[in-house]
């Protein structure tokens, strides 16, 4: 083992806080990337093509943007224990981010300004299908 491994191995086993953060953020991404990956799944199966994953923008990053007919969405995924507690995690904060970036957005694809935008959300629970909340976040 070189060691810069040995040092790590000794710095987690010794309760090093920042090799903690580290693996704490390593688990949300992979749980945030697998509730997206469910999102997208239900997305694809109700008839939308997806566009992008985890598009960032100047206003901030859009989970998933996806269309449908003439229907664009911009989706906010959230992964929570429950549904009430994944929908209660939606704010006017991020609501406004997202309508924000779609606008950027939209401004930068040209061939879908004539589309109908939706600010939707999927929201994720363990051992569920997740549940599509189509413009929710036009009403927060």
């Amino acid at each position: 083992m070189s060691d810069g491994g040995k040092q790590k191995l000794e710095a987690s086993e010794a309760g090093d806080p920042r090799e903690a953060r580290r693996n704490e953020r390593l688990a949300r991404l992979k749980r945030g990337a697998s509730g997206e990956f469910l999102a997208a799944l239900l997305l694809v199966t109700k008839g939308y093509r997806i566009l992008a994953r985890r598009h960032r923008t100047p206003y901030g990053e859009v989970d998933i943007i996806a269309v449908r007919f003439g229907r664009l969405a911009f989706v906010e995924v959230k992964q929570r224990q429950t549904f009430e507690d994944a929908e209660a995690a939606i704010s006017t904060h991020q609501a406004r981010r997202i309508a924000d970036a779609a606008e950027y957005w939209v401004s930068r694809q040209p061939r879908y300004r004539t589309h109908e935008m939706g600010l939707d959300a999927v929201l994720v629970v363990p051992r569920r299908w997740p549940r599509h909340l189509p413009n929710v976040l036009a009403d927060v």
